[in-house]
C-alpha cells in the first residue's frame, strides 16, 4: 500500500492529512495503540512542516507519504523549507526548558515512533512505526 499527498502550508490543511491517516489505518487494519502512535507523530510532523519548515507560506507545499511494507507503517514528510537541525532543538523535559512552547513535537515523534530519521538537509522526516496491524 503506497498513498502519496501533497498540501498547501496551511493549518487548514492538516484536515486532509488526517483524513488520509484515518482511512489508510482502517484499511489495513492498524491496532488502536498504534493508530493513536501514527496520528499523533505524523500531524506533528506536517504542523512542524507547515509552520516551521514553509512558515506558512502557501505557495511552498507538504508532501506526504504512506507506505505499509508488511507489518510496519512508514510516513515521511517533507516540505520546501530551508531545513533544521534536529540536534540542535532543547529537550523539551529538561528544567529551563519545561516551560517553553517549542520543541515538544519533535520530542512526541521521536517517543512514539519506533525510528525515526532526518535528511542531511533536515526539510524531511521518515517515522517507522512497526508491529501496526491488529
Amino acid at each position: 500500500m503506497y498513498k502519496k499527498i501533497r498540501i498547501e502550508s496551511n493549518v487548514e490543511s492538516l484536515r486532509i492529512v488526517e483524513k488520509a491517516i484515518d482511512e489508510t489505518t482502517a484499511l489495513v487494519g492498524i491496532s488502536q495503540e498504534s493508530y493513536g502512535k501514527i496520528l499523533v507523530s505524523a500531524m506533528e510532523a506536517v504542523n512542524n512542516a507547515i509552520l516551521h519548515g514553509n512558515r506558512s507560506n502557501p505557495a511552498k507545499m507538504v508532501d506526504i507519504e504512506l507506505r505499509l511494507e508488511k507489518n510496519e507503517l512508514l510516513i515521511s514528510v517533507t516540505d520546501e523549507g530551508p531545513g533544521f537541525r534536529p540536534e540542535t532543538v532543547p529537550d523539551p523535559t529538561t528544567p529551563e526548558n519545561i516551560e517553553a512552547l517549542n520543541g515538544r513535537g519533535i520530542y512526541l515523534m521521536s517517543h512514539l515512533a519506533d525510528k525515526i530519521e532526518y535528511t542531511k538537509k533536515g526539510n524531511s522526516v521518515t517515522m517507522t512505526f512497526k508491529n501496526i496491524l491488529s
